[in-house]
């Protein structure tokens, strides 16, 4: 009489149970994401108020929403205990693969094995100067690992448009003359090539961006949607120096500013950052040795302290274009050295000194 066997039936209906765990799960999380975006919004209100640079603004508002999406809104302190668990699933799992890279592949093999790969999250610096081939290295990197290990790269390029940077990946990957590619008189043998090596690169997640002076911010937020949109495993800047900042008060401000940002930007995707820089012309005005030091990292000593890695491209013998070392001079986590490297310039393509090159 209190509601009969109608009413009974609507109530055992409108329980929750094991069947429909994950619709209300889902029904929670959306709800929780809804809080999560007024809480945003509210900032997002009050930071227009006070900031008065609409990069920043822009940049700000942005990485929030990010934020979300990545499930990572206003993280907490973590217990020791849980992070390690972490380490030990991935020190479990590493010791099953005794001699896997832990970090993205650089095609060096040497390179490879006193860095483990490029890690997540560092900032590594390719540093040379002018003319060196610093670009052509920082491009096999990231082909190697898009093409070999379908790794997507993601290729800020300030200094080159796309289309000669796709020149260089074809001449590499094709083993083709890049003259012959630049000025369009390939040989018959060549039209195989490219045709092979064109397939090859189309199949790779490699990204190109050539905005010329594109600042921090953009940089940080393009990188950002593609991210979103993509599975991204390595950033590249070609080069550092080319990045446009707030204009501070001095260049070295700027250019510190830039190298923060760039770290912080592979703290949040969790992605290696490599960015080229440029050193400075004390190198050849210094007497004797010109083997390059942290020291003449161009316009900032910051860059040396946000780098997790970072690596001098330097001739021995400046008349010799084809023999280069690999100075590995700053190594957080592991060794430093040197390594040798043959440059083969009509291929745009380093090779290790002890290897074959056709």
């Amino acid at each position: 009489e209190s509601g009969g066997v109608t009413y009974l039936t609507e109530l055992i209906n409108s329980v929750p149970t094991a069947a429909n765990v994950e619709y209300y799960a889902h029904l929670i999380k959306d709800e929780s994401t809804k809080r999560s975006l007024l809480t945003i919004a509210g900032q997002i209100g009050e930071m227009v108020y006070q900031e008065s640079n609409i990069d920043e603004l822009m940049d700000q508002s942005e990485q929030l929403l990010f934020s979300i999406s990545q499930d990572r809104v206003h993280q907490e302190f973590v217990p020791v205990k849980d992070t390690l668990e972490i380490t030990f699933e991935r020190l479990d799992e590493l010791s099953k693969h005794r001699g896997a890279l832990r970090g993205v592949p650089t095609g060096i093999k040497s390179l490879d094995k006193m860095l483990s790969g490029l890690q997540k999250e560092n900032l590594i610096i390719l540093a040379a100067r002018p003319s060196v081939g610093k670009s052509s290295l920082a491009i096999n990197i990231g082909q190697y690992a898009a093409v070999n290990h379908k790794i997507g790269v993601a290729m800020f390029s300030l200094e080159m448009g796309r289309e000669s940077i796709v020149d260089r990946m074809i001449s590499a990957q094709g083993n083709i003359d890049n003259w012959r590619i630049t000025t369009g008189n390939l040989e018959t043998e060549d039209f195989e090539k490219y045709s092979i090596a064109a397939g090859e690169l189309a199949e790779a997640p490699y990204y190109i961006d050539d905005t010329p002076g594109i600042g921090v911010m953009e940089m940080r937020t393009k990188a950002r949607r593609l991210m979103a949109e993509h599975e991204i495993g390595l950033i590249i800047v070609d080069y550092l120096q080319l990045v446009r900042g707030r204009n501070l008060e001095s260049r070295v401000q700027e250019v510190s500013e830039i190298s923060q940002a760039l770290k912080n930007l592979a703290r949040e995707l969790k992605v290696p950052v490599l960015a080229l820089s440029q050193l400075s012309r004390a190198v050849e005005q210094r007497g004797g040795d010109k083997k390059p030091q942290l020291s003449d990292l161009r316009d900032s000593g910051s860059i040396e302290q946000d780098a997790d890695v970072v690596m001098f491209l330097y001739r021995p013998n400046d008349e010799d274009r084809e023999n280069y070392q690999l100075l590995l001079s700053k190594h957080r986590n592991g060794p430093t050295g040197e390594l040798n490297l043959y440059f083969k310039a009509d291929r745009t393509k380093f090779y290790e000194a002890d290897t074959t090159h056709n």
